[in-house]
This record gives C-alpha cells, sequence and structure tokens, in this order.
C-alpha cells in the first residue's frame, strides 16, 4: 500500500518518517521524500496514529490527487537539485514528465494554481539554497558554481541570486552569519 506524505523533503523528514513506522510496527519496503510503501494495508486506527505522530512534526498524509501530484512535483524537484550529483542535461519540463509520467502543461497549471507560484520559479529557488550551499562549502567558485547548477553565466546566476535573496553571491560569500532557507519552508 502506497502512502503519500506531504512536506516531507529532506532527509531529515525521511528518518522521522521512518522512525514513526518503526514506533507503530508497520514494514515497508521503499520509502523515499514524500512515499511509502507499506508491505500490506494499514488499519485505519494505525493510519490515523501515523497521521497524528506526522503532523506533530509538520508532515501530513495525503489522500487527495491533486496534492499527491503537487508533493510529487515539488520532491522530484527537490531531489533533481539537492540530492542527485548531477542536474539533468534535459529541460526541466521534459525530465518532470518523463519521471512523473504526466503532461508538462497540466501539471504545471495545477501547480500554479494551488501554491501561487509556477514549477519554474520553485525550481529558481531551489537553484539559489543550492548556490548559498555550495558558497557556505566554499570547495567551488562561482564560476564552478554556475556551470554545476546550468547557468549560462556567472552574470545569470548573480542577476538570479540577487534577485531572490536581495544579495550578491560575493556579498552572501563574506557574510559571517550566513543564513539559508529550510527547504520545507520554499
Amino acid at each position: 500500500m502506497k502512502l503519500f506524505i506531504q512536506h516531507m523533503v529532506s532527509l531529515r523528514c525521511k528518518m522521522l518518517v521512518k522512525s514513526e513506522l518503526n514506533r507503530l510496527q508497520l514494514r515497508y519496503t521503499y520509502l523515499e521524500l514524500g512515499e511509502v510503501h507499506l508491505v500490506g494495508p494499514i488499519s485505519e486506527s494505525k493510519r490515523k496514529q501515523l497521521a497524528e505522530r506526522l503532523q506533530v512534526s509538520g508532515l501530513a498524509l495525503m489522500d487527495d490527487k491533486k496534492a499527491i501530484l503537487i508533493a510529487t512535483i515539488k520532491r522530484t524537484i527537490v531531489e533533481m537539485i539537492h540530492i542527485q550529483d548531477e542536474l539533468p542535461d534535459v529541460k526541466y519540463s521534459v525530465y518532470l514528465s518523463s519521471v512523473i509520467q504526466k503532461d508538462y502543461h497540466s501539471m504545471s497549471e495545477l501547480f500554479s494554481k494551488t501554491t501561487g507560484m509556477t514549477i519554474e520559479h520553485f525550481i529558481i529557488l531551489h537553484k539559489i539554497e543550492k548556490a548559498k550551499e555550495l558558497i557556505m562549502y566554499n570547495e567551488l567558485n562561482l564560476t564552478e558554481i554556475a556551470f554545476k547548477l546550468h547557468y549560462s553565466s556567472v552574470a545569470h546566476l548573480s542577476h538570479q541570486f540577487k534577485k531572490i535573496t536581495g544579495l550578491t553571491p560575493t556579498f552572501f560569500k563574506g557574510l559571517q552569519l550566513k543564513q539559508r532557507t529550510n527547504l520545507e519552508d520554499i
């Protein structure tokens, strides 16, 4: 049985869900961001317990097909930008359509109506968070970061970085206290 979990966008969330499943003695075969495959059916009382325990941590079980699709889109973007070593070499719309197996136009329309932002803007927000992370690690220069995140130039990265954060990447790098946004809050 598949369960879909809203706001499960980090490895910390994944560990929390795993802990709650173990606590309720629910066996699973698959546990990834936003999705769990249980070995068998779940009783209504255990489902309610799981929902209550997840809710305490800001997570929620989902039943609505549209909400599940939105969560799947978000999870796929988070995995694409923050977990995979390399961004795909195809357009993000093609990548999302192939992974989710849905028409991009209909996904995009639903995403915009539901979240109030476009998929493209959501991707940009995550790319900027990834850029912040890479700047903080101080292992790559801005040219390498721009290349890694598929920006056409450092100027393009800098423009989007400043548009989102209000700071240039160079100024951000020089800050003593660098602020990142939790992935759950994007």
